[in-house]
């Protein structure tokens, strides 16, 4: 009988050649049955033949089409994200391949959320123009920045899942304000939280600090829209640690530019990697990340034990825990 080969894909690897979670965690498939390894660097999508070398790849940004899943040899059962954003993975084509696509939402839950967090401290300290300032031994112009207090502020958020909850868990000792909008949220569980549910309109008209906790979707594409944008208060900052293309990246340098909104921390763009002349990069009130302000060891850690563990289960054929496409159970397990 074959082993269960896994593939980890290269884009994992540091400049040093080590894993970004550690070769510890990799101890998870040290199993007699399991063979691992990791995959060619040269592809950012994931071809037919490594679909038909592999039974499951644990992937970090490496997309997945259905010209990756169209290989007659396919041996592919398993898609494990390093991650709970699947944009880059074809879910109706796993589907109807019969490969399962699993996320880790128990690795990013504490770190995204401690993220948005830190940005909300940093743009109410105004830590950055502070930074400058000290740097350039410009300590008399302290006087001219100061900052927003928290306390009694609103703080909304798109989305009171995961992430969401787990932002407003964090913030409950600094005595804001909370407010939501999410479609699909359990009026009793916001409550729990101190979460007032309120619409679309209500979030960005109230909000001191508004945060992006939802997925990628053709539903949430350009959600955070010119009009939107614009509803917010001058004194109000946005913080997107989900996904660039949910908010319209003109429309929010537009209103930054033009001092409608006080600033923004932004984690992701719409095009990633971010040109060097975007030119909110060029922004005073604006703090940026390269989509990793979240990335720790805890982090990191959190989403290789979560995806291995998917390995694991399906390799013995149980039912991996955090599936997202559960159609495909029949062709995986």
């Amino acid at each position: 009988m074959s082993k269960f080969r896994v593939g980890i894909t290269a884009d994992v690897l540091k400049s040093d050649g080590l894993p970004i979670f550690g070769e510890a965690v990799l101890g998870l498939l040290d199993d007699p049955d399991l063979q691992w390894e990791y995959m060619d660097p040269g592809s950012e999508e994931v071809t037919q033949a490594q679909a038909a070398r592999y039974d499951a790849i644990c992937a970090m940004i490496t997309t997945v089409t259905p010209q990756s899943l169209a290989g007659k040899d396919r041996r592919l059962k398993l898609i494990a994200r390093f991650g709970v954003g699947y944009d880059t993975i074809d879910v109706p084509a796993c589907t109807q391949a019969g490969v399962l696509l699993t996320i880790a939402p128990d690795g990013v839950r504490r770190p995204v959320a401690t993220s948005a967090l830190t940005f909300v401290l940093m743009l109410a300290q105004k830590v950055l123009i502070k930074d400058r300032l000290t740097r350039s031994g410009r300590w008399n112009e302290k006087s001219d920045h100061i900052g927003t207090g928290l306390t009694g502020r609103t703080l909304g958020s798109i989305g009171i899942g995961n992430i969401g909850a787990e932002l407003f868990r964090l913030a409950k000792p600094l005595e804001m304000e909370f407010i939501a909008h999410d479609p699909a949220a359990d009026s009793g569980f916001a409550a729990g939280l101190g979460v007032r549910l309120v619409d679309m309109e209500t979030l960005f008209r109230e909000s001191d600090f508004l945060t992006v906790n939802c997925p990628l979707s053709d539903a949430t594409r350009g959600l955070v829209s010119r009009q939107l944008i614009g509803s917010m208060k001058p004194s109000a900052y946005l913080i997107n640690t989900a996904r660039g293309p949910i908010v319209d990246e003109h429309a929010l340098y537009e209103a930054l530019a033009g001092g409608r909104i006080a600033g923004a921390g932004l984690d992701v763009f719409e095009q990633e990697p971010t040109l060097p002349d975007n030119p909110l990069l060029k922004l005073d009130n604006v703090i940026v990340t390269p989509h990793g302000i979240c990335f720790t060891d805890e982090c990191m850690r959190g989403l290789a034990e979560s995806a291995f563990r998917s390995v694991l289960d399906v390799a013995a054929g149980r039912k991996p825990t955090y599936i997202v496409n559960p159609e495909a159970l029949r062709g995986a397990v």
